[in-house]
């Protein structure tokens, strides 16, 4: 029986007092198609059958694919020790520390935190952090448009194709500029993303590696944006990091990540990490949770929240974000697993994603009809064109347990023979073998 807290009685008085006949006129706006076709819903279930139900459900999923399958989410091994440590009580209920007195073990693991991303992207401020990868690059669009008093924004077609779309959503209303830079062969037109940077530009956004695997240089890009007084915003993958050129090395104003890699399970889409950070003279316009070190009147060391212009403390029109949310949780799983890697191991997961990226690239192209998309540098994940659609081969590979990596026509014109291949530490030299057997075999 459903709970109605209200009698018919009740329920006649409260229709008469804001004016309609009946429960059903209360839904007169909204068109017959749209509305619910049935609230014949099914009866409910034991806690035992609940259970059932669910494990049955679960038994459909596949967890023994091989799999190649990167654009942004990798398989990297995630330490047991992470989830040790981040699943006791102290971090796993703990909300916002609002109360520095009373919350000073989560602010300093907050702190750790920004300090190593900072270290790692080579940035001088972090902040503790928003939901996802493509969040964070609209926050630093977002950062850039508040800072520069522009609204055209320049973004290379080379950034991930699931984060443009993300853009295009967020900023529908903004009346913003969005000017997408087309690539060539998966690589980014430096030159046609240099004229589009003018003095009317609030930002140039890019990606590195790029969706396409393809490692750039930006460098020289970030000079002429700082020349037009636009910002420069790179989205960058963490793990990479430990053996690229840096976003503080390529003179970025504001570097973000999708901090998946570093320590968060795939897990179906999340939750995920947005990493970022920024020189110090664009902290101000940062949205989210910043922590600061200070000193108390003893001369003591204790962490509190700073800066903070979020809508719960200024203003609305004054607030640099309105959608941020407190990740501490998925942040300390990233601060856990860097400290167990550290800078070696990191750096070490690295090289053997690259190592195993290049033997697949090898065994790949020897296979007659296969060709790599481009000739340029790559880090762990690459593009190659085949002589068949993409997704066929991985309809047809997947079938027989392996997965051998993601149809790029699928967000691309011109390009469904396409595929984008991703390897990391957790794919063997056998696994790839296999794949280039299966591969060969079905072409």
């Amino acid at each position: 029986m459903p709970f109605i807290p209200h009698s018919p009685e009740e329920v006649r008085e409260m229709l008469s007092v804001i004016g309609v006949q009946s429960i059903e006129d209360l839904f007169i706006d909204i068109p017959a198609e749209m509305r619910p076709r049935s609230f014949e819903l099914p009866l409910g279930l034991s806690e035992m059958q609940v259970l059932a139900k669910m494990e049955e459900m679960a038994a459909r999923n596949r967890t023994d694919v091989v799999s190649f399958l990167g654009g942004g989410f990798y398989s990297h091994h995630i330490p047991a020790a992470v989830d040790a440590l981040v699943s006791r009580g102290e971090f796993y209920t703990a909300y916002t520390p609002y109360q520095p007195e009373a919350s000073q073990g989560t602010l300093q693991a907050i702190f750790e935190y920004q300090t190593a991303v900072c270290r790692l992207l080579d940035m001088d401020c972090a902040n503790a952090s928003v939901y996802d990868g493509g969040s964070a690059i609209f926050e630093a669009m977002m950062m850039a448009v508040r800072a520069t008093k522009r609204r055209k924004l320049v973004i290379d077609e080379a950034v991930s194709p699931i984060w443009r779309t993300m853009l295009a959503s967020y900023t529908s209303n903004l009346s913003l500029d969005l000017v997408t830079v087309p690539q060539v062969d998966g690589r980014s037109d430096m030159a046609a993303l240099k004229a589009a940077v003018d003095t009317g530009c609030a930002a140039i956004v890019v990606q590195n590696p790029n969706f396409f695997g393809v490692v750039e240089d930006f460098t020289d890009l970030f000079a002429h944006a700082r020349s037009q007084k636009a910002a420069s915003v790179i989205s960058v993958y963490p793990v990479m990091q430990s053996v690229l050129k840096t976003p503080g090395e390529m003179g970025a104003d504001i570097a973000v990540a999708e901090g998946q890699s570093l320590g968060q399970p795939l897990s179906f889409g999340g939750p995920y990490l947005g990493i970022m950070t920024c020189t110090k003279d664009m902290v101000r316009q940062m949205p989210g949770r910043i922590v600061g070190r200070t000193n108390d009147i003893e001369g003591r060391t204790g962490y509190v929240l700073t800066l903070q212009a979020r809508e719960q403390h200024i203003r609305r029109a004054k607030a640099t974000s309105n959608i941020c949310s407190n990740q501490a949780l998925c942040a300390l799983r990233t601060l856990v697993h860097l400290c167990l890697l550290g800078p070696e191991g990191l750096t070490r997961t690295a090289e053997l994603s690259m190592e195993r990226a290049r033997y697949a690239m090898e065994r790949l192209t020897a296979i007659a009809g296969v060709r790599p998309l481009n000739t340029a540098p790559f880090g762990n994940e690459f593009a190659v064109r085949l002589p068949i659609p993409a997704f066929e081969a991985v309809d047809r590979l997947t079938a027989r347990g392996y997965v051998p990596g993601f149809p790029v026509g699928r967000y691309y014109a011109g390009m469904d023979d396409v595929l984008l291949v991703a390897c990391t530490e957790k794919n063997s030299f056998e696994q790839v073998g296999i794949l280039a057997e299966m591969l060969g075999g079905i072409l």
